[in-house]
């Protein structure tokens, strides 16, 4: 699981309007800039949605918690702070009594993720919701062992340059390194592992972060791991050069698409039954909306411009 490190809120900068004591500080957002990186996740969503991708980076239209994605961040932060017990003490039962801890925190950092429950005043659907929580971190005991496992890093921010100016970046949740030197990149994912002619889109993120270790250590890591909790599958991927070449030649055209769009302001809705979950329909063209003014300078459209959207993970 990756948290994305573009457009995902607004951070807290800007200036603030002058006020008297006691009067409230209104903090103005910050002025609309284009997009400076690509993460995995924003990589995605362009080559799902182009219009997605300008609603979450250009525009950072708010969108509502949900109960899975919730989910997942808890069940990652279980996972991560397990490794800070010696590894006789990773266990499932100490693993559980982390789940109300990490509850708590994730609810003081994002009290957004409290309005889930809020028509649940009894609190019963809170407690299945922690419950399958649980079920998720009992599992990845069935399919790694924490007690033999000393990670080199948890929840590792990678950034690197490409030498086209590009800037990479994402946030990796393990990294293991053998006493040989191998390294392997492990991510968790709550959901169900895909069937298998999705899997090359599955590893597209996994590659990308290959990539960037590639370019920052100049090593290649020796696997891909992919572990999903809620079907107990690990999908292992062994990289090699070239594969991180293509996804450098990928990601580079899907920049340049990106800042075509950027300058143009054209960002083409690209309907798919991902539509139905989108929190952005009220205003997508596809469902009778319009798009926010564009704040950003818009330039000429140039002549044979390519469809966007269309690019495949690999």
């Amino acid at each position: 699981m990756e948290t994305s490190t573009e457009g995902a809120t607004r951070p807290d900068t800007g200036p603030a309007v002058p006020a008297e004591a006691g009067d409230t500080v209104v903090v103005a957002p910050p002025a609309a800039a284009p997009p400076a990186s690509l993460s995995p996740s924003r990589a995605s969503d362009f080559m799902q949605c182009p219009l997605l991708y300008r609603f979450r980076v250009i525009d950072r239209l708010p969108e509502k918690p949900s109960e899975a994605a919730t989910r997942g961040t808890l069940v990652h932060a279980v996972l991560e702070r397990l490794f800070d017990a010696p590894a006789g003490d990773r266990t499932v039962p100490r693993a559980k009594s982390l789940i109300p801890g990490q509850w708590d925190r994730l609810r003081e950092s994002r009290p957004e993720v409290a309005e889930l429950f809020a028509d649940d005043p009894e609190g019963e659907r809170l407690a299945r919701w922690l419950t399958e929580a649980e079920a998720l971190v009992e599992r990845w005991f069935t399919l790694e062992d924490p007690s033999r496992l000393e990670p080199a890093e948890r929840e590792l921010f990678v950034e690197a340059e490409l030498e086209s100016g590009l800037r990479l970046r994402g946030i990796i949740d393990r990294v293991d390194v053998a006493p040989t030197g191998e390294v392997r990149i492990v991510d968790y994912k709550t959901g169900k592992a895909p069937r298998p002619e999705y899997a090359e889109g599955a590893l597209f993120q996994m590659k990308f972060y290959a990539l960037v270790v590639w370019r920052l250590k100049r090593v290649i890591p020796r696997r891909l791991q992919l572990v999903y909790l809620g079907s107990g599958d690990v999908l292992t991927y062994d990289p090699v050069l070239a594969d991180l070449e293509r996804v450098e030649r990928k990601l580079l055209a899907l920049w340049e698409a990106i800042r075509r769009a950027t300058e143009s302001g054209d960002w083409r809705p690209r309907p798919t039954k991902l539509c139905g979950w989108c929190d952005h329909q009220a205003y997508c063209p596809e469902f009778g909306g319009t798009p926010p003014p564009y704040p950003l300078p818009v330039r000429a459209p140039e002549s044979g411009g390519t469809e966007q959207g269309r690019m495949g993970p690999d």
